[in-house]
């Protein structure tokens, strides 16, 4: 099992120690190849982390133009008459992208990817999944589901989310050969990008999610949408087992409200109730994988040092 932890002292100490650890890398991959392909998380906890990258490609540290970026996920349903204005829109993922790195970089990327969700109409969406409920079924065990859609289903318009939205961006990714490195964060019930909690590990390649209820209200507590009305109930989003694909993770968490997820995803068994648990069997089958957190959300694994030693993971403060 190659896990580490390493736990900071607050939220500037972890985005600057992430950094150092993702430029390391980026710097190493490009001595033995022409590209870096990597993988990009949205929210706060990558943030400050993005913004030292940036710093650091703009004073030359590693060559941000050799990099290309897959983002893990995106919203449907977002406000906006079409898809230029959803993919504008303050709260997509493809803006966020924007405002916190892309746009602090002197030197572009190869290509910058996001997940297609801005180009599905979420009422479309909707009114064919009413109108055909034989071309799909729900899984996941909790309030959130990953729409599984059936092949050869009789609606086009399913059939071209399943070919052309799904599908395609999993090509895509396949095609310049897998990640090198996935940054990840985790959400408060311990799901990565929206492979929400009780959905399966097995065939989670990029899904179409409706959301959970609590991550609705989620993102209307934290201020992103007035109403639920307004929040999107519906997502595009790799699933755990392509996100743990990539040949190394690196993980982010801070604050009060991962301690719970991030502890049970290292101490406890593997569960899809936890999907950054995952990362467990990505271990056991020769990933790298790190968790980088702030001294409250670690708090819990120091205080089970002992427990993580004998399982392998090792664990320090700096």
């Amino acid at each position: 099992m190659t896990i580490s932890v390493i736990i900071t002292r607050n939220f500037d100490h972890m985005s600057k120690a992430a950094a150092e650890i993702v430029k390391k890398i980026i710097i190493q991959s490009l001595k033995e190849k022409n590209e870096f392909v990597i993988g990009l998380a949205t929210g706060n906890s990558p943030s400050g982390m993005y913004k030292n990258l940036a710093r650091m490609a703009n004073s030359g540290e590693f060559d941000s133009s050799r990099i290309r970026s897959f983002n893990l996920d995106e919203y449907v349903g977002l406000p906006g008459e079409n898809p230029q204005q959803r993919m504008l829109h303050p709260e997509s993922y493809c803006y966020f992208m924007i405002q916190e790195f892309f746009g602090l970089l002197d030197k572009k990327f190869i290509e910058t990817s996001v997940p297609y969700g801005c180009l599905i109409d979420q009422q479309q969406l909707i009114n064919e999944l009413d109108a055909h409920p034989e071309d799909w079924s729900e899984l996941g065990t909790d309030a959130g589901k990953s729409i599984s859609i059936k092949e050869n289903s009789a609606s086009d318009y399913l059939r071209w989310i399943q070919e052309s939205i799904l599908e395609g961006y999993a090509q895509k990714i396949a095609d310049v050969g897998g990640i090198d490195l996935h940054i990840i964060g985790v959400g408060g019930r311990g799901h990565v990008a929206f492979h929400e909690s009780g959905i399966p590990f097995e065939g989670s390649n990029v899904l179409l999610v409706k959301l959970d209820d609590n991550t609705v209200e989620n993102a209307v507590t934290d201020g992103h949408f007035a109403t639920k009305d307004n929040s999107p109930k519906y997502a595009i989003s790799m699933g755990a087992e392509l996100v743990y694909k990539a040949k190394e993770i690196l993980l982010l968490a801070n604050g009060e409200r991962k301690v719970e997820s991030v502890t049970k995803s290292l101490l406890n068994d593997p569960t899809p109730d936890i999907p950054i648990s995952y990362g467990q069997i990505y271990s056991n089958n020769g990933g790298n994988l790190t968790y980088v957190l702030d001294k409250i959300a670690g708090r819990e694994l120091l205080d089970n040092k002992e427990v993580l030693t004998k399982k392998g993971i090792k664990i320090k403060e700096v």
